[in-house]
């Protein structure tokens, strides 16, 4: 016998928000590009999280795998990784985002600013839309989510043993060197859009 979903009867409602959610950056996408000369984006990616990893969530939090957990005490049924080419374009949709009354943030995480030991950067918001839904957003640029995709990869890799360190120390040197990278490309970005 197949489980009953974990969302319950609110799988439409989670598409329909996710939905709306795309639309909305794709509005912000387009006011920016007018303004910059160019699409502040490089991709966007959603989705609604699985079953399984939506009831794993669940069971590592110490939650009952019901349709209330899932929908009122984890906020990351719905997720959104919106990669900009560069670091002002992360913070200024971000700030469309604040400003927009279709949400509600919940939760800010700065890891540009304040980069998780690891080298680990991005930001990350909790918003509720309509007063009851919740979606988790990425806002990164491309270098961060590079660094993040090959990090990873690597965090997989079995039996690094007595290296440990060293590739932890590795990894942390290439997000450092990509953020330094990030600095560059806005300052010329700036230059250029100065002129």
């Amino acid at each position: 016998m197949e489980k009953e979903s974990i969302y319950g009867e609110h799988r439409q409602e989670l598409e329909e928000v996710m939905q709306g959610l795309l639309c909305h950056i794709q509005q912000i996408r387009a006011e920016m590009g007018e303004r910059l000369g160019m699409d502040p984006v490089e991709h966007c990616l959603s989705r609604i999280k699985s079953e399984e990893s939506m009831r794993e969530k669940c069971r590592r939090k110490g939650l009952p795998e019901t349709t209330e957990s899932a929908l009122t005490k984890i906020y990351d049924a719905i997720g959104l990784r919106i990669v900009c080419a560069f670091v002002d374009d992360v913070y200024t949709i971000r700030d469309y985002l604040c400003n927009s009354p279709l949400y509600e943030v919940i939760q800010e995480k700065d890891y540009i600013r304040h980069a998780k030991p690891n080298g680990y950067r991005s930001y990350h918001m909790i918003l509720r839309v309509h007063n009851r839904t919740y979606a988790e957003i990425q806002l990164r640029t491309i270098s961060m989510d590079t660094w993040a995709a090959l990090e990873h990869h690597l965090k997989y890799k079995k039996n690094i043993g007595s290296r440990t360190r060293l590739i932890e120390d590795e990894l942390k040197r290439c997000a450092d060197e990509l953020a330094s990278t990030d600095l560059s490309m806005q300052t010329i970005r700036d230059m250029i859009l100065d002129e």
